[in-house]
């Protein structure tokens, strides 16, 4: 078993820490509000600290799931910053969806102090991090991967090494592109058929399992039809993946213009008081356009 540390106890974090501890593995958290840090370590046993450095402080394995690339440094960098307190050969595993470019600094930053960083953004929503069946894409060196592996499949039923630093953020980029462009075209089918009169769940029924079928339909054309939002990967979260996907494209020269399309529809529905709504509010967006 292995002493870890897990910095960010969001919708993703808090039930991924409790399969560590679950597990057999001495966890120390960090959480921004230490109010919620204290209430996990009450719940699975484990311990919380008051800064990340702290918690990482002799740590085998450092985990860390924050909100963006600004929070990423903050838990990372300065004097109350992981690196702080980890000591050479501790691997540090990123679960933030970030941009790859923080990705790469910070893993520079983490050699300097002879630890290891590893990319590892992971996929599959609320449910998939309660039920420890997360798909997990990473970059970084092979044996920082394969020393982290078996303490991620606590929690991550799919998880793969993309090649070096900043793969696992662009896989994740790919992820978030397809997402996208899926869930505007499930919610315009579903608009469509509504607008035919036609009765959702049963049209759901007969076209899941052809070609037109996905996750996406499986498991959200149902609450859609129910005006049911509140829950899920957030329509602000999904602006800022977005966001990251579309920057990175203009580097690397990909078009994208569905991406940016249905990222401007996420900024309608922001408008509409959608941000914290599920990334299946693009529905409702069609539905209040008449």
């Amino acid at each position: 078993m292995a002493k870890c540390a897990f910095l960010g106890l969001g919708v993703m974090g808090y039930p991924m820490a409790g399969h560590l501890a679950a597990n057999g593995h001495e966890v120390t958290v960090f959480n921004r509000t230490a109010e919620k840090a204290d209430r996990w370590a009450a719940q699975h046993g484990g311990t919380s600290a008051a800064t990340p450095r702290e918690a990482a402080m002799g740590a085998d394995f450092v985990m860390a799931c924050v909100g963006n690339d600004d929070d990423l440094r903050t838990v990372v960098l300065g004097e109350d910053g992981a690196l702080a307190g980890m000591r050479n050969g501790t691997v540090f595993v990123d679960h933030t969806t970030v941009s790859a470019a923080v990705t790469r600094e910070l893993f520079i930053a983490a050699a300097d102090q002879g630890v290891s960083f590893v990319d590892a953004p992971v996929s599959g929503g609320q449910a998939g991090a309660e039920n420890g069946v997360l798909s997990i894409m990473c970059g970084g060196d092979q044996a920082a991967f394969d020393a982290a592996l078996p303490i991620m499949q606590t929690y991550g039923r799919s998880v793969k090494r993309l090649g070096d630093s900043g793969a696992g953020q662009l896989t994740k980029m790919v992820n978030q592109i397809c997402i996208a462009g899926l869930v505007q075209g499930l919610s315009e089918g579903l608009h469509f058929a509504e607008k035919a009169g036609l009765d959702i769940r049963e049209v759901v029924d007969v076209i899941q399992g052809g070609a037109a079928g996905s996750w996406q339909m499986v498991n959200r054309h149902e609450t859609m039809a129910d005006d049911h939002f509140d829950h899920g990967f957030a329509v602000d979260w999904m602006r800022k993946d977005l966001g990251i996907c579309l920057s990175t494209a203009n580097e690397n020269g990909a078009s994208l213009p569905v991406t940016a399309l249905v990222d401007q529809f996420y900024k309608d529905v922001q408008k509409m008081g959608g941000g914290r709504w599920d990334t299946s509010s693009l529905f409702k967006r069609l539905k209040a356009l008449g």
